[in-house]
């Protein structure tokens, strides 16, 4: 059974005023390589509304998340912190990680519940202690969002079980309107680095999602010791499509196996290990692309990072690839350097959400008349730059919270100031 009335909608995350490069995150590599350097919040979120644009001129539909209030006074009230006073909390408090859309939830669509509905269950983020107080208001944006009797919306999974949402998770199905089968890919180790998808976690969320059809695969040891902290830098999959690199997956023959025997119809793209290594993949951020139908009938296209083409043995296996009659067609470099220098590429921005784009509310949609008006806010508003060191001395940073504020009124969502 399908509905014609239901779509893919990726909602990518605005980047927000306070975006920084304070090496927060364990395991991600890129992130640690580039802490203590100037980042540039205005051309940053100017990098993530051109990825929307190039999305809509595709044909594809689009919508937004919008920046949390950060620094998070709140949270280091919490911490009996004084929001005046610089201290070791105070870069996790000023952190605009909330842009990174992948991560604010897990979404099972309507045909894939047991009573028809779309479910998402915002993302816990307890691993990293940076993210882990962005839920209260992811969770109030889904509520407005998708406040719709079709969404079922939940609250996150309680710790200690670590859910890190939909980088984690995967849809396979013949269409994205037809009943599919969801992959949770949850880790146990990987040298130095913590695993951030636990099991019991992910077993919670396809109960919660009433899904009729849900498969829990490790993902691989080595490449979370690679850098792979989420499995969407080794992986993506997109309606029948699995994108994948060879050391992905802990058990790839039986997860293939498996998957096949579910989805007979399943194409599965495997990048080995001796055409392009963990290293090289992980740098590139070759599957942390958005793999995403045309709508003119044209096949699937890759949206990824311009520091693919940047790797000679990446980009030669991507040239290959869509020289090939496979499923995946074109490839369309984008600049999202200020989110890749933090560790985020194209897919770390956006979270997928199949619906029937009546039943979402009109504010988070976006057209290219909303992302101009958009982008004049954040041209006015947004630093141009700002170096860790600044943050000690910004205080509560007022400006940063009068141009969120700025962002939230021009898109009539002030009860999210």
């Amino acid at each position: 059974m399908s509905r014609a009335d239901l779509v893919e909608i990726n909602f990518d995350g605005i980047v927000g005023p306070t975006h920084n490069y304070a090496g927060l995150s364990l395991g991600n590599l890129a992130s640690k390589r580039n802490a203590g350097q100037t980042s540039h919040p205005r051309a940053a979120a100017l990098q993530g509304l051109a990825k929307m644009r190039a999305n809509i001129a595709l044909g594809l539909r689009q919508g937004i998340l919008l920046p949390h209030r950060r620094p998070d006074t709140g949270w280091l009230d919490v911490l009996a912190t004084d929001a005046a006073t610089p201290g070791p909390l105070w870069p996790a408090a000023t952190s605009a990680s909330a842009m990174w859309a992948a991560n604010a939830a897990t979404v099972s669509p309507a045909p894939d519940s047991a009573d028809g509905r779309c479910h998402l269950t915002v993302a816990n983020l307890v691993t990293m202690p940076h993210r882990s107080h962005e839920w209260p208001g992811t969770l109030a944006q889904l509520k407005l969002a998708f406040a719709h009797e079709a969404f079922a919306v939940h609250g996150p999974v309680p710790a200690p079980f670590g859910d890190e949402g939909a980088a984690n998770h995967m849809r396979l199905c013949d269409r994205h309107d037809t009943p599919g089968v969801e992959v949770f890919v949850y880790g146990e180790g990987g040298g130095p680095f913590p695993a951030r998808q636990h099991l019991q976690a992910s077993g919670a969320i396809a109960r919660r999602h009433r899904l009729n059809d849900a498969m829990f695969v490790r993902q691989s040891d080595e490449a979370i010791a690679a850098g792979a902290f989420h499995n969407d830098v080794v992986a993506v999959a997109n309606e029948r499509v699995l994108f994948a690199h060879g050391q992905a997956f802990a058990d790839k023959a039986r997860f293939f196996a498996e998957l096949r025997e579910r989805l007979p119809s399943v194409e599965i793209v495997e990048v080995p290990a001796e055409a392009v290594s963990l290293k090289d993949a992980i740098a590139s951020y070759l599957f942390n692309a958005q793999l995403v139908t045309l709508p003119d009938g044209g096949g699937m296209a890759l949206i990824l990072p311009t520091e693919a083409q940047n790797i000679g043995r990446v980009w030669e296996w991507l040239e290959a690839l869509v020289a090939g009659n496979g499923p995946i067609r074109r490839l369309i470099p984008v600049d999202v350097r200020e989110s890749m220098a933090n560790g985020g590429g194209p897919a770390c921005l956006r979270l997928r959400v199949v619906c029937d784009p009546a039943t979402v509310d009109p504010r988070f949609l976006v057209d290219e008349a909303k992302l101009d008006r958009l982008a004049a806010v954040i041209e006015a508003h947004w630093p141009g730059s700002v170096h860790p060191d600044q943050i000690e001395t910004l205080g509560a940073w007022p400006d940063a919270v009068a141009a969120r504020k700025t962002l939230l009124e021009a898109l009539d969502l002030s009860e999210l100031v």
